[in-house]
């Protein structure tokens, strides 16, 4: 019988679950993964980016998170073109998310940093907490990429679930 060759992103996804066998940890992630997405997405968002004539009625559709998404988007598109469309849906709702709390405090605000901040710190907190119960350290002190795979990484257990092939 031939064996298939397995795909980058699983060997990827392989290295990412040595750290993350415990289910106390797995769940800390289910919840602190994304809102340290969000929060970093929210913390980018605010940096001022500069006017942009040439951009016109444009100007308001990029700011310093539109490159992070660019850069993190094309990523897991070489990875999986499915786990790519997915990411896409999951950070246009945290976009949306992001811009209805810019509407409400202001954009550059120190109550939108406060907010992304502590949400940041948290998650973190809890990452760090997951990991000391699951007695291993995190995987992206050995590979930084691991930051990128995280996210991804929650998204092929969905995928698995209901059948859908990444």
């Amino acid at each position: 019988m031939e064996q298939t060759e397995r795909k980058p992103v699983d060997i990827l996804f392989d290295k990412y679950a040595e750290s993350h066998q415990d289910g106390t940890n797995k769940l800390i992630h289910w919840i602190c993964v994304p809102l340290i997405v969000f929060s970093l997405l929210g913390l980018v968002w605010q940096i001022p980016f500069p006017q942009l004539a040439f951009l016109g009625q444009y100007q308001t559709f990029f700011n310093w998170a539109s490159f992070l998404l660019a850069f993190s988007l094309y990523y897991y598109f070489t990875l999986s073109p499915v786990l790519f469309f997915l990411m896409i849906w999951v950070v246009g709702a945290m976009s949306f998310v992001i811009v209805k709390i810019e509407q409400a405090v202001g954009l550059g605000s120190g109550t939108a940093y406060g907010i992304y901040a502590v949400i940041f710190v948290l998650a973190w907190v809890g990452q760090f907490i997951g990991h000391k119960i699951e007695g291993k350290k995190p995987s992206f002190l050995e590979d930084v990429k691991f930051l990128l795979i995280g996210p991804i990484w929650l998204l092929h257990f969905i995928c698995k679930k209901i059948g859908l092939k990444y």
